[in-house]
Protein backbone atom coordinates (compact mmCIF):
# COMPACT_ATOMS: atom_id res chain seq x y z
CA UNK A 1 0.00 0.00 0.00
CA UNK A 2 1.37 3.45 -1.09
CA UNK A 3 1.10 5.40 2.22
CA UNK A 4 2.11 9.70 2.18
CA UNK A 5 2.55 11.03 5.08
CA UNK A 6 1.31 14.38 5.88
CA UNK A 7 2.76 16.25 9.10
CA UNK A 8 0.76 19.62 9.61
CA UNK A 9 2.01 22.28 11.43
CA UNK A 10 0.35 25.61 11.24
CA UNK A 11 2.67 28.73 12.35
CA UNK A 12 0.16 30.15 14.44
CA UNK A 13 -0.94 28.66 17.55
CA UNK A 14 -2.78 30.29 20.79
CA UNK A 15 -2.25 28.08 23.77
CA UNK A 16 1.68 27.57 23.32
CA UNK A 17 3.09 29.92 20.66
CA UNK A 18 5.39 28.40 18.20
CA UNK A 19 4.68 25.28 19.39
CA UNK A 20 5.64 23.22 16.70
CA UNK A 21 9.25 24.50 16.75
CA UNK A 22 9.18 23.86 20.86
CA UNK A 23 12.01 21.62 21.90
CA UNK A 24 11.98 18.06 23.79
CA UNK A 25 15.22 16.54 25.01
CA UNK A 26 16.79 18.69 23.10
CA UNK A 27 14.70 18.40 19.32
CA UNK A 28 11.55 20.17 17.89
CA UNK A 29 8.45 18.51 17.91
CA UNK A 30 8.80 18.49 14.03
CA UNK A 31 11.97 16.55 14.35
CA UNK A 32 10.69 14.31 16.49
CA UNK A 33 7.95 13.69 14.07
CA UNK A 34 9.99 13.07 11.05
CA UNK A 35 12.12 10.95 12.78
CA UNK A 36 9.37 9.25 14.15
CA UNK A 37 8.05 8.76 10.18
CA UNK A 38 11.39 8.01 8.46
CA UNK A 39 11.46 4.80 11.00
CA UNK A 40 8.35 3.67 10.11
CA UNK A 41 8.33 1.16 7.44
CA UNK A 42 4.96 1.43 6.34
CA UNK A 43 5.32 4.99 4.67
CA UNK A 44 6.50 5.88 1.22
CA UNK A 45 6.49 9.24 1.33
CA UNK A 46 6.79 12.22 4.01
CA UNK A 47 5.35 15.65 3.18
CA UNK A 48 5.59 18.77 5.70
CA UNK A 49 2.68 20.96 5.26
CA UNK A 50 2.93 24.52 6.61
CA UNK A 51 2.36 28.10 6.58
CA UNK A 52 5.16 29.50 7.72
CA UNK A 53 8.11 29.98 6.58
CA UNK A 54 10.14 29.60 9.31
CA UNK A 55 8.81 26.11 10.38
CA UNK A 56 9.80 25.71 6.59
CA UNK A 57 13.00 26.48 7.18
CA UNK A 58 13.49 24.15 9.87
CA UNK A 59 11.98 21.30 7.35
CA UNK A 60 14.10 21.70 4.87
CA UNK A 61 17.83 21.58 7.16
CA UNK A 62 15.98 18.60 8.27
CA UNK A 63 15.79 17.09 4.84
CA UNK A 64 12.42 17.29 4.55
CA UNK A 65 10.30 17.83 1.56
CA UNK A 66 7.89 20.65 2.51
CA UNK A 67 5.01 22.14 0.56
CA UNK A 68 3.53 25.93 1.80
CA UNK A 69 -0.46 26.26 2.26
CA UNK A 70 -2.29 28.89 1.01
CA UNK A 71 -3.00 31.68 3.61
CA UNK A 72 -7.02 30.55 3.18
CA UNK A 73 -6.43 27.44 4.83
CA UNK A 74 -4.03 28.68 7.46
CA UNK A 75 -6.59 30.45 9.52
CA UNK A 76 -7.36 29.35 13.19
CA UNK A 77 -10.59 27.61 12.41
CA UNK A 78 -9.62 26.07 9.48
CA UNK A 79 -10.42 22.25 9.30
CA UNK A 80 -7.75 19.56 8.73
CA UNK A 81 -9.79 17.77 6.30
CA UNK A 82 -9.71 21.19 3.86
CA UNK A 83 -5.56 21.21 4.08
CA UNK A 84 -5.46 17.46 3.53
CA UNK A 85 -7.75 17.57 0.41
CA UNK A 86 -6.06 20.52 -1.17
CA UNK A 87 -2.40 18.84 -0.55
CA UNK A 88 -3.74 15.63 -2.39
CA UNK A 89 -5.60 17.44 -5.49
CA UNK A 90 -1.25 19.59 -6.08
CA UNK A 91 -0.28 16.16 -5.63
CA UNK A 92 -2.47 14.63 -8.16
CA UNK A 93 -1.35 17.39 -10.46
CA UNK A 94 2.27 16.63 -9.88
CA UNK A 95 0.87 12.54 -10.99
CA UNK A 96 1.11 11.41 -7.91
CA UNK A 97 -1.78 9.24 -6.37
CA UNK A 98 -1.28 7.46 -2.42
CA UNK A 99 -3.62 5.17 -1.49
CA UNK A 100 -3.64 5.94 2.10
CA UNK A 101 -2.50 9.19 4.37
CA UNK A 102 -1.88 9.25 7.42
CA UNK A 103 -1.56 12.35 9.34
CA UNK A 104 1.22 12.63 12.04
CA UNK A 105 0.88 15.47 14.40
CA UNK A 106 4.23 16.79 15.50
CA UNK A 107 2.22 17.45 18.97
CA UNK A 108 2.45 14.01 19.90
CA UNK A 109 6.02 13.39 20.92
CA UNK A 110 5.77 10.52 22.40
CA UNK A 111 4.31 8.21 19.13
CA UNK A 112 7.07 5.51 17.77
CA UNK A 113 7.07 4.43 13.92
CA UNK A 114 5.51 0.85 15.50
CA UNK A 115 2.54 3.22 16.19
CA UNK A 116 2.31 4.15 12.43
CA UNK A 117 3.36 0.66 11.42
CA UNK A 118 0.95 -1.05 13.66
CA UNK A 119 -1.96 1.61 12.49
CA UNK A 120 -1.25 0.83 8.78
CA UNK A 121 -1.21 -2.19 9.13
CA UNK A 122 -4.98 -2.87 10.75
CA UNK A 123 -6.23 -0.53 7.85
CA UNK A 124 -4.95 -2.76 5.57
CA UNK A 125 -6.39 -6.17 7.68
CA UNK A 126 -9.89 -4.69 8.80
CA UNK A 127 -10.16 -3.52 5.29
CA UNK A 128 -11.25 0.01 7.32
CA UNK A 129 -11.40 3.48 5.89
CA UNK A 130 -10.02 4.66 8.55
CA UNK A 131 -8.15 3.83 12.02
CA UNK A 132 -7.55 6.07 14.76
CA UNK A 133 -5.40 5.83 17.71
CA UNK A 134 -7.56 6.32 20.53
CA UNK A 135 -6.93 6.27 24.34
CA UNK A 136 -9.44 4.40 26.96
CA UNK A 137 -11.96 6.75 28.88
CA UNK A 138 -10.76 6.75 32.49
CA UNK A 139 -14.17 5.67 34.86
CA UNK A 140 -14.25 8.86 36.24
CA UNK A 141 -14.56 11.25 33.20
CA UNK A 142 -17.13 9.08 31.81
CA UNK A 143 -20.12 10.85 30.65
CA UNK A 144 -22.22 8.01 33.41
CA UNK A 145 -20.00 10.08 35.62
CA UNK A 146 -20.32 13.76 34.52
CA UNK A 147 -22.67 16.24 35.90
CA UNK A 148 -23.42 19.72 34.58
CA UNK A 149 -24.55 22.70 36.18
CA UNK A 150 -27.82 24.56 35.95
CA UNK A 151 -28.05 27.87 37.81
CA UNK A 152 -27.06 26.76 41.51
CA UNK A 153 -28.01 23.03 41.02
CA UNK A 154 -26.12 19.93 39.19
CA UNK A 155 -27.62 17.18 37.29
CA UNK A 156 -26.50 14.34 35.63
CA UNK A 157 -25.52 15.36 32.14
CA UNK A 158 -26.10 11.72 30.96
CA UNK A 159 -29.71 11.91 30.79
CA UNK A 160 -32.13 8.86 29.51
CA UNK A 161 -29.18 6.56 30.73
CA UNK A 162 -29.12 4.96 33.92
CA UNK A 163 -27.49 7.59 36.52
CA UNK A 164 -23.69 6.88 37.40
CA UNK A 165 -24.66 6.38 41.02
CA UNK A 166 -26.63 3.25 40.15
CA UNK A 167 -23.82 1.15 38.10
CA UNK A 168 -20.44 0.08 39.67
CA UNK A 169 -17.20 0.98 37.79
CA UNK A 170 -17.04 -2.62 36.58
CA UNK A 171 -20.74 -2.18 34.60
CA UNK A 172 -19.34 0.99 32.97
CA UNK A 173 -18.65 0.51 29.33
CA UNK A 174 -15.66 0.86 27.61
CA UNK A 175 -15.26 4.23 26.04
CA UNK A 176 -12.75 5.69 24.13
CA UNK A 177 -11.25 9.24 22.69
CA UNK A 178 -8.93 10.34 20.21
CA UNK A 179 -5.60 10.92 21.42
CA UNK A 180 -5.01 14.30 19.26
CA UNK A 181 -4.77 11.65 17.49
CA UNK A 182 -1.37 10.61 17.79
CA UNK A 183 -1.96 8.51 14.37
CA UNK A 184 -4.88 8.83 11.79
CA UNK A 185 -4.24 6.68 8.53
CA UNK A 186 -7.16 7.09 5.77
CA UNK A 187 -7.94 5.83 2.36
CA UNK A 188 -7.71 7.95 -0.25
CA UNK A 189 -10.68 7.20 -1.95
CA UNK A 190 -13.63 7.74 1.13
CA UNK A 191 -11.73 10.87 2.27
CA UNK A 192 -12.17 12.37 -0.98
CA UNK A 193 -15.68 11.21 -1.74
CA UNK A 194 -16.70 12.02 1.94
CA UNK A 195 -14.46 15.07 2.89
CA UNK A 196 -14.01 13.22 5.69
CA UNK A 197 -11.60 11.31 8.17
CA UNK A 198 -14.32 9.60 10.38
CA UNK A 199 -17.12 8.80 7.76
CA UNK A 200 -17.79 5.02 6.76
CA UNK A 201 -15.41 2.27 8.55
CA UNK A 202 -13.75 3.53 11.34
CA UNK A 203 -11.18 1.08 13.06
CA UNK A 204 -9.69 2.18 16.15
CA UNK A 205 -5.88 1.57 17.22
CA UNK A 206 -5.94 1.60 21.33
CA UNK A 207 -3.01 3.10 23.02
CA UNK A 208 -1.63 3.83 26.33
CA UNK A 209 -2.12 7.17 28.32
CA UNK A 210 1.81 8.34 28.25
CA UNK A 211 2.13 7.62 25.08
CA UNK A 212 -1.19 9.87 23.87
CA UNK A 213 -0.27 13.05 25.50
CA UNK A 214 -1.13 15.75 22.90
CA UNK A 215 1.09 19.22 23.37
CA UNK A 216 -1.34 22.26 23.44
CA UNK A 217 0.08 24.23 26.65
CA UNK A 218 3.60 25.15 28.39
CA UNK A 219 2.15 22.64 31.32
CA UNK A 220 1.90 19.62 28.28
CA UNK A 221 5.41 20.58 27.17
CA UNK A 222 6.74 19.89 30.73
CA UNK A 223 4.64 16.99 31.81
CA UNK A 224 6.38 15.38 28.27
CA UNK A 225 9.58 16.38 29.29
CA UNK A 226 8.82 14.58 32.27
CA UNK A 227 7.49 11.18 31.32
CA UNK A 228 10.26 11.63 28.36
CA UNK A 229 12.80 11.71 31.36
CA UNK A 230 11.52 8.78 33.02
CA UNK A 231 11.37 6.46 29.78
CA UNK A 232 15.05 7.32 28.56
CA UNK A 233 16.02 6.78 32.22
CA UNK A 234 14.05 3.25 32.13
CA UNK A 235 16.26 1.79 29.41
Amino acid sequence: MEVLAVIPARGGSKGLPGKNLARLGGKTLIERAYEQARAAKSLARILLDTDDEGIAGHGRQLGLEVSIRPPALAQDHTPMIDVVIHRLGQLRKEGYEPEAVAILQPTSPLRRARHIDEAVAELERSGADTVVSVVEVPHRFSPYNVLERQGHWLSDFWKGKTPFDRLRRQELPKLYARNGPVVLVCRVGPLLARRSFYSGKVAPYPMGAWESIDIDTAEDLRWAELLLAQEEAAR
